[in-house]
């Protein structure tokens, strides 16, 4: 019996360790930058930075059914599948479109442009340039699925109706935590606000 104490402990400990430098490793991520412009109780109003994206077009449905292959392709292309094999850092957090179809993007680190950035070995990785915008985010933690997204957005939606809050149709998804994250999980729901009627 006291065997299997002293593994499970030594098992527990080294999760712990493990998930305390995952946390570390994410305060070093580069993060897609924005100002909060307005607080609510559910939600808050930001202004993000025009930036540079990794951009492919999965032609799935649904966060359960792209999230995975889309991150495969897209992580396969900063680990070096590009035409110099060349390593680019990863950013937080991987954004998802909630349309019809999904895309997946990556923010591109801050110290490439796009003149110089490596082409990748998939033909269906694009660049895209968003500007910038403002947009509404509502937050929601432990691990994301279909179901949450849908009833975050809509309660997103519930709290942007209550408050008079003007919104287009680009919902977002944003992801800031690796599968094996355990701990502070941090996802939301965006939605970018109709130009000039924001309400702040």
């Amino acid at each position: 019996m006291k065997v299997v104490i002293i593994i499970l402990g030594t098992v527990v400990l080294l999760f712990g360790a493990a998930q305390l430098l995952f946390m570390k490793g994410q305060r070093n991520i580069e993060m897609y930058p924005y100002d909060l412009v307005k607080a609510y109780d559910d939600f808050e109003i930001r202004n993000y930075e025009a930036s540079l994206f990794t951009s492919v077009d999965l032609g799935t449905q649904g966060y359960e059914q792209s999230s995975g292959r889309g991150f495969s392709i897209l992580a396969g292309y900063i680990f070096g599948d590009n035409d110099r094999n060349e390593k680019i850092a990863m950013t937080s957090p991987v954004a998802m479109t909630l349309g019809d179809t999904v895309s997946m993007m990556f923010m591109v680190p801050k110290e490439h442009e796009k003149e110089n950035l490596p082409k990748p070995n998939q033909s269906r990785i694009e660049f895209k340039e968003v500007p910038a915008k403002t947009v509404a985010a509502i937050r929601f933690g432990a691990w994301a699925n279909d179901d949450k997204i849908k009833r975050y957005k809509q309660k997103l939606i519930n709290a942007l109706e209550e408050q008079n809050v003007e919104y287009t149709d680009r919902f977002y998804y944003l992801g800031y935590n690796a599968p094996y994250e355990f701990f502070n999980r941090r996802n939301e729901i965006i939605v970018e606000l109709a130009a000039a009627k924001q309400n702040p």
